[in-house]
């Protein structure tokens, strides 16, 4: 029988080392992902590769029972299973049934509304959400007796290290158990476990089938990306055998879910929880059987029980219950977590099927995979979800249960009741520690004075935790912000109830005198006269189409160049009405849904650190495409690449509507032309303002921060900017077809002559600051709306593009000079040295020239 991982391991030179079952137990696969290109899958777990429940099953109950061994009866009572979530929950039950006497929680992904987390973390190397504690029973995890924790595998150590840590200077205990499938440490990470328990005073053991390590030849994550890479260009991401019309109907199955008991570890799992489920086993079994036998020639057949994510156990148990009762059963789940299909015999993942996330997770919409299901020959399918996942998006077109139909003869679909805890813990909510991290203070130079320097939790270089501290999830719509919630989710924090805002004059005295960064207060909203706001309807109505077919361009660039499914990242507030116009292309022509965040990145503070802990936590980095509405000068693009340097994976090239200043080579145009969101502040941006970043109101654990203008609801034109260009895609399509087979052949690179005209000018003025000169038509906007304006160059014959910058600059009584030989339609520059009553360069009242 050929090895599932031949296929990796002869192409990449990756080597098993260890005990004799290692191949038994693992095969190989790819991925990408920016820290590790290969991926070990279990051959027993039965997460991607189907297997019979028995043997699932029975690898936990035997290493709980090797535990129960270990500790003795008299410290199994006291002891408490812990499983991490998605891939182990079934796996940590199983343990907590065989150990039999302790009860059993797992992590979670899901929130769950009136219950306060006890614990949590994130996973940093992987496409989960950041991960909850949510015991029903407070004290579940505050006892002394032995904390068993469980993994698939055990690979650096960092991620039990980690919760032991967290959990330990809260609750301390004398005795951990780690428990895995497989032990692959190397030497280093031995020794480092062992050193740690010595410092925390207690004694760790450690429970695994198979011990062994992973050889991996000298540059393997290039060799790794540049295979995936090649393959995808060469048969696409995803294989599938052909479809075939089987004109296969799903059936429910009658589920009688015994009353309040949970459907597994997420609130705590208790032994006399076991014996419920042990008695009812048989009859859900029945319940199951006579839906498969519903179709003719499927009852007795080769029968796939599908869990759905975190949810394991109880499929597993249906599983084992169905084979006890003579069924042909394999059992497996799907899963967050995207890998790369070969049909080859030598590789673990031959075919996978994709389909969107129908349970309405926490941070919004994506992709979720079933792996070796499509070809496996099976009859019939049993899916089993809880039901906060059987929703519209499970039973729609392209859903699970549609693509599922499209392999197998006959679906079968059980509903576990999902359990709600009936009260919350009385516990203090969770506050994340620090554990696994170290402080350091970044002092960023920046031409701008900062009051403080920013403070902010990076992971220990040396260890690489695999869960950090977790981070709260994505503000969406309408509880922050008038977009809807699968539009754009917010990796902020909401400062809606603090008092930000300052005069301009002030601001921009404080500013300049270097008493203040421009980014620790805010602007006083703008509020546009009744004339203005004709101009910025007219504007819509006139550019529209012109918006639409740049919309289009920059979308479809971005989905010819980047594989796999992008994830759009906003850099607030600017991109975001550009990112939320992107995912709407990509839904209207291709029918993708494509996940959009919107992130604060601040000139001389750089990107929100917090922010893109959370991006690759929850998706591969490599994925990530950066969205912003203009260029000007290119500021903000060499901060983003400054910024990414010290995180992996993520490419710093920016998509931008408009780029006049020649900056970064993903565009929709390069014309300096009115883009209508440019010509107001929150009222076009989901009422979301500018973002700060304070040391006061910004800890080293928190996002960025920003306010939900609310009382500006009656203003509020975002949806109706939105809808107006969307509208015009359609109209635009062709030539956008065209448009795009041009750019994909013509030399992008960025020529920056726009940071050579700003240089030119500021010296020209004599303001000897480039960060005083504003260019093109939405910088320009910017000062007006925002600083303070010295004086307004206005590219001679710029015409209607211009209209609304002549109307600000006259109710401010800014002086616009027509030039010529200007690359942008207009430069704002902003008043030098200012103090208030100045009018002079100089900073002094003198006329201004």
């Amino acid at each position: 029988m050929v090895w599932t991982g031949t296929w990796v391991a002869e192409r990449l030179g990756v080597e098993l080392i260890g005990d004799e079952e290692l191949p038994a137990l693992l095969g190989l696969a790819l991925r990408r992902n920016p820290k590790r290109a290969h991926l070990l899958v279990s051959g027993v777990l039965g997460k991607h590769v189907p297997r019979r429940p028995s043997v699932v099953y029975g690898a936990g109950l035997d290493l709980g029972r090797r535990v129960r061994a270990l500790l003795g009866d008299e410290e199994a009572a006291r002891a408490v299973v812990l499983g991490y979530a998605e891939t182990a929950t079934a796996l940590g039950h199983a343990v907590a049934d065989g150990l039999a006497l302790a009860p059993y929680l797992h992590s979670t992904r899901r929130p769950v509304p009136g219950v306060a987390p006890a614990g949590g973390f994130e996973e940093s190397h992987s496409h989960a959400t950041s991960h909850l504690l949510l015991p029903e029973d407070p004290k579940l995890l505050a006892g002394e007796g032995p904390l068993v924790l469980v993994d698939d595998e055990f690979s650096t150590g960092n991620t039990v290290l980690n919760t032991i840590r967290d959990l330990h200077e809260r609750h301390p205990r004398e005795r951990y158990v780690v428990v895995a499938l497989v032990d692959m440490r190397a030497a280093a990470d031995r020794d480092r476990l062992d050193a740690f328990a010595e410092e925390i005073g207690a004694r760790v053991d450690l429970v695994a089938r198979a011990a062994g390590t992973v050889r991996l030849p000298e540059g393997v994550l290039e060799k790794g990306r540049a295979l995936v890479a090649e393959h995808e260009a060469r048969h696409g991401a995803i294989r599938e055998p052909e479809t075939v019309p089987l004109a296969s109907a799903f059936v429910r199955a009658a589920l009688d879910w015994p009353r309040d008991l949970p459907d597994g570890g997420r609130h705590g799992f208790t032994p006399e929880h076991r014996e419920r489920l042990e008695a009812a086993l048989p009859s859900l079994a029945a319940g199951v059987g006579e839906a498969l036998r519903s179709r003719p020639g499927t009852g007795r057949g080769r029968v796939l029980v599908l869990g759905f994510e975190e949810l394991m156990y109880a499929p597993l148990r249906l599983g084992t219950a169905l084979e006890e009762a003579g069924h042909d059963v394999r059992y497996s789940t799907t899963t967050r977590s995207p890998v790369l299909a070969v049909d080859d015999p030598g590789y673990a993942i031959r075919t996978r099927l994709v389909f969107p996330a129908h349970d309405d997770p926490a941070d919004g919409p994506g992709e979720r995979y079933a792996y070796n299901v499509a070809g496996g020959g099976f009859d019939a399918v049993v899916l089993v979800v809880d039901s906060a996942a059987d929703t519209p998006a499970l039973h729609a077109p392209g859903g699970l249960l549609a693509r599922l139909g499209e392999h197998v003869p006959h679906v079968v679909l059980a509903v576990v009741p999902s359990y709600a805890p009936s009260r919350a813990p009385e516990t203090a909510p969770y506050t994340p520690g620090t554990a696994g991290t170290t402080r350091t203070v970044e002092n960023s130079g920046a031409d701008e004075a900062t009051a403080d320097d920013t403070v902010t939790e990076v992971p220990d270089a040396t260890e690489a935790p695999e869960r950090s501290s977790m981070l709260p999830e994505p503000l969406r719509g309408p509880a922050f912000s008038s977009y809807a919630p699968e539009e754009v989710g917010w990796l902020l924090q909401d400062l809606s109830d603090v008092e930000l805002e300052a005069p301009t004059e002030e601001r921009e005295e404080a500013i300049q005198s270097g008493g203040a960064h421009y980014a620790e207060s805010l602007p006083v909203e703008y509020q546009p006269s009744e004339r203005y706001q004709e101009l910025f309807h007219a504007a819509l109505e006139a550019s529209a189409a012109r918006i639409a077919r740049a919309v289009g361009t920059v979308t479809e660039t971005v989905l010819a160049e980047r594989p796999g499914t992008p994830v759009l990242v906003s850099l607030a507030r600017a991109g975001t009405p550009v990112g939320v116009l992107m995912r709407r292309w990509a839904r209207a022509r291709h029918g993708l849904d494509l996940p959009h965040y919107a992130v604060s990145i601040v000139r001389g503070r750089g990107i929100d650190a917090n922010a893109l802990r959370w991006l690759a936590a929850h998706h591969d980095p490599a994925d990530v495409v950066f969205v912003d509405g203009w260029t000007g000068k290119g500021a903000i693009t060499r901060e983003l690449a400054e910024a990414l340097k010290d995180f992996d994976g993520f490419d710093p090239d920016i998509a931008v509507l408009a780029d006049p200043g020649s900056c970064v080579r993903t565009y929709g145009t390069r014309e300096d032309f009115l883009i209508p969101s440019a010509c107001l502040n929150s009222t076009v941006s989901g009422l979301i303002s500018r973002t700060v970043l304070r040391s006061d109101l910004v800890g080293p654990d928190d996002f960025h921060g920003a306010k939900f203008y609310r009382e500006l609801a009656g203003s509020d034109v975002s949806g109706a900017f939105l809808d107006a260009v969307a509208a015009r895609f359609e109209e635009v399509a062709a030539t956008v077809d065209t448009d795009v087979k041009e750019l994909l052949t013509a030399d992008r690179a960025p020529t920056w002559e726009g940071w050579a005209a700003v240089e030119r000018i500021s010296e020209e003025y004599g303001i000897h600051d480039v960060n005083l000169v504003k260019p093109g038509v939405g910088e320009t906007t910017r000062v007006l709306l925002r600083r303070v304006p010295w004086k307004i160059l206005a590219k001679r014959g710029a015409g209607a593009d211009l209209a609304h910058v002549r109307l600000l600059a006259e109710q401010r009584g800014v002086p616009v000079e027509e030039v010529d030989d200007l690359p942008y339609s207009c430069v704002g520059l902003i008043h030098p040295e200012y103090t208030r009553g100045a009018t002079g360069a100089d900073g002094k009242a003198v006329v201004s020239r």
